[in-house]
């Protein structure tokens, strides 16, 4: 443990969120953390024609998702860490302007291999964006204020998210696959602008904690080795000597991963956390929940493309109904929850989503939109909204108040982890592979396996929860729907978006003992 920085401290939060100065601070920090998240959601339409512009096979395609998510997964820890140290502005700008960079890399890219590099950097980027969004507003804004700025956050966020597939459909059939990154430069700028003049500066109190980057390299290198090695299953055979020593490596280095965290006197993932029963099962639910979703998703927009003729802006509205009612019924599932407690909702969710993939399985190159693909979007949205709030507040509140942060940053990486590995994983176990997504014929027989191993996973995902989570005390009706504190509205969305501040949670436990929050 080193001496605190002199100059920036963590001051007490003075926002208020009527005030001019709260208001840009919300626009900073939504248009920050919408970029980031927007892009994973765009590219996956852009997918097919990206492709069809480079030649790519199906690897490469993966690549363009994974080479995003292995580096926002292995860094997101680090990158909150990084502003609790060095200044959560200070950071927020850094990744808001390495993103636009590495944006206009991706836009500006010659060839796949060019564009797959570029996307690792840009997922860099945002593993110092996405943290610091959320952490700003929890250290500017009143205690008061703190849970209508956060729910502000959640809000804009999730309609931006909702506006994503449109907007990035109608770029790509109107102009290019590529507008899809250039578009965000004007974005980045504008966040630079508005953070660099109105969001105050701010650092975690006490002293400086020493970072964990020995955890945080092990860890993306073995996130990796792994990733590399499942993909290149695909085309090099499963016995392939670079495949072995890919997934063995990778292997190695997450037991390494394991040994650095337990032995460290600063490890950004304490593992004891996992002594929890709660969170341990709540963190297995999510990573094979999350696991069949990242497979299907990073099919069903490139199927309704290449087999139903969509373009891309009717692909991408297409899937639109899933975020609507998410956003409809997210904060009443979770309510229910805090009412009944989440088991049956962990439970039930992931059935219905499995529902949802197995009727996917109906798509097909001469059917329409009303009797094919909307009766699979609209299932597998309501699966969504039954389970995913329940399923990340409870990894949150199952761990201690005083690693609530940490908590909902772990439920967060294994999300993406699950996602990382899947889109890995089930093209080669479903057949698509090499150029097969050229062909409808071929395509459609490949999708029509893989949504029907994700529903077997997903439906294993609600065993799973029916045979580990527990539920708590069951709160009266009042309470449950009315929740008291911003810490109900950060886990919401603790799976999708960024994790909360842990030293603002610790603050406030440390300075009220023995009050569980």
């Amino acid at each position: 443990m080193t001496e605190a920085t002199p100059g920036v401290t963590e001051a007490a939060p003075g926002l208020r969120y009527a005030s001019g100065t709260g208001r840009w601070v919300l626009v900073a920090t939504v248009l920050g953390s919408g970029i980031a998240a927007l892009d994973a959601t765009v590219v996956g339409i852009a997918l097919p024609a990206i492709g069809r512009d480079f030649h790519a096979s199906v690897a490469s395609m993966q690549w363009v998702v994974d080479g995003y998510t292995l580096p926002l997964a292995g860094f997101l820890l680090l990158g909150g860490a990084l502003g609790d140290v060095y200044g959560r502005r200070k950071v927020f700008l850094i990744g808001a302007v390495w993103f636009a960079l590495a944006s206009f890399g991706c836009g500006l890219a010659p060839n796949a291999g060019f564009l797959i590099a570029a996307r690792a950097v840009q997922g860099a980027g945002a593993a110092l964006l996405i943290p610091g969004s959320l952490a700003i507003i929890q250290a500017s804004f009143t205690t008061d204020d703190r849970p209508k700025a956060i729910g502000a956050w959640s809000g804009l966020g999730g309609a931006a998210t909702a506006v994503g597939p449109f907007l990035g459909g109608w770029l790509i059939s109107a102009v290019s696959w590529r507008l899809v990154f250039f578009i965000n430069l004007p974005v980045a700028a504008a966040v630079v602008a508005v953070a660099a003049r109105h969001v105050p500066e701010s650092r975690a109190p006490g002293p400086r904690q020493p970072l964990d980057a020995a955890g945080a390299i092990t860890i993306s290198l073995a996130l990796a080795g792994i990733t590399y090695g499942l993909i290149a299953a695909s085309s090099d055979g499963w016995t392939s000597p670079d495949v072995l020593v890919s997934v063995v490596v990778g292997v190695a280095l997450l037991t390494a991963f394991c040994v650095i965290e337990a032995r460290s006197t600063h490890a950004m993932l304490p593992l004891s956390i996992f002594r929890v029963r709660q969170f341990s099962a709540a963190n297995a639910v999510t990573f094979v929940v999350y696991g069949a979703l990242g497979g299907a998703l990073f099919l069903v927009p490139v199927v309704l493309q290449e087999v139903c003729g969509y373009s891309a802006l009717e692909a991408g509205v297409a899937l639109l109904p899933v975020t609507l009612i998410m956003l409809t019924l997210s904060a009443r599932s979770a309510a229910l929850a805090a009412r009944i407690g989440p088991r049956l909702q962990m439970t039930a969710g992931p059935l219905v989503i499995a529902a949802g993939m197995v009727l996917f399985a109906r798509i097909h190159g001469s059917g329409d939109y009303l009797t094919q693909v909307l009766p699979a979007v609209l299932v597998f949205g309501f699966g969504l909204a039954i389970n995913v709030a329940p399923l990340t507040a409870t990894a949150l509140s199952a761990a201690p108040a005083e690693h609530a942060g940490i908590a909902s940053a772990v439920n967060n990486d294994v999300a993406r982890a699950a996602s990382l590995i899947a889109v890995a994983v089930l093209p080669a176990l479903a057949g698509i592979t090499g150029d097969a997504y050229l062909h409808p014929a071929a395509l459609t027989r490949g999708f029509h396996i893989a949504v029907l191993i994700a529903a077997a996973v997903a439906a294993g995902g609600g065993i799973l929860a029916a045979a580990t989570i527990s539920n708590r005390a069951r709160l009266p009706r009042s309470q449950a729907s009315a929740p008291a504190d911003d810490k109900v509205l950060n886990c919401l969305h603790c799976a999708l978006d960024a994790p909360p501040l842990r030293s603002q949670i610790a603050e406030r436990s440390s300075s009220a003992p023995g009050k569980i929050n």
